[in-house]
């Protein structure tokens, strides 16, 4: 399998987030199917919390071999309303039937630099790389689900981030000075490892940001986004009319 991307724009946001369900379901299906487990790293954000509450509602979905991870968090207690772990559990886990495999959320309450690591290590440990992808012993996701915020960024990956220029680890803890915070987020060689990547964008607050994204040159350092590029694998864009309407006007 080649590296591909594709961008699939659909009317609403409703009709993206039963899309990426419809996508996620047939990923796990097919994961399950040839290695036992689906391990999916999850992503936090408005647009991904409705794919949660449609794929809690499946009623024959099975995710007792589900790994679940995250791509990124907010360092807060797990109970934090700013967490993605917490916005996911109660999206998602706390309304299934019967317990995935595996839900390993990121420490974000604890020291950002050790839980990084820890995340890291853990990551190593219980996800595969595929020695017949040009991917190394890089673990390699079943899928990673990502965002988009206005700036361009995408996990905890923020436009001239230290993170940005990581090629080694994995798992990092990001300061995000124009936030004056810090972050724990997956890095590009890690994202870029995954066998599909789906990027989920809606809105028209993103309408200007997902023009320059698509139709525009290619600079990571300001558009982190754009620094997802799959060295082997499916690389998935699920955006809405609104959020696609520029990237429509732009010149060929």
């Amino acid at each position: 399998m080649e590296s591909r991307r594709t961008v699939e724009v659909l009317p609403t946001a409703d009709d993206l987030a039963r899309v990426a369900c419809e996508l996620i379901t047939a990923a796990a299906a097919a994961s399950i199917g040839r290695r036992r487990f689906f391990r999916i790293a999850l992503a936090g954000g408005s647009t991904p919390q409705a794919v949660y509450r449609l794929l809690a509602e499946d009623p024959f979905m099975d995710f007792t071999g589900w790994q679940i991870f995250w791509s990124d968090e907010r360092c807060v207690p797990p109970t934090s309303a700013e967490s993605n772990y917490a916005m996911a559990k109660a999206a998602l886990l706390d309304r299934l039937a019967r317990p995935p495999a595996l839900v390993f959320r990121m420490a974000g309450e604890g020291n950002p630099d050790a839980a990084a690591i820890s995340y890291e290590r853990a990551v190593r440990e219980l996800v595969p790389p595929n020695p017949a992808a040009p991917t190394g012993q890089t673990p390699r996701f079943d899928l990673v689900l990502l965002g988009m915020g206005a700036d361009g960024h995408t996990a905890s990956l923020f436009p001239g981030t230290v993170a940005l220029d990581e090629r080694e680890r994995l798992v990092v803890a990001n300061h995000v000075p124009q936030l004056d915070t810090t972050r724990l987020t997956f890095t590009y060689p890690l994202i870029n490892a995954a066998r599909r990547v789906m990027i989920l964008v809606s809105g028209e607050s993103k309408a200007a940001t997902l023009r320059d994204v698509l139709a525009g040159p290619q600079d990571p350092a300001q558009f982190p986004v754009q620094g997802v590029n799959l060295r082997k694998g499916n690389l998935t864009w699920l955006v809405d009319r609104a959020a696609y309407a520029l990237v429509d006007q732009s010149p060929a």
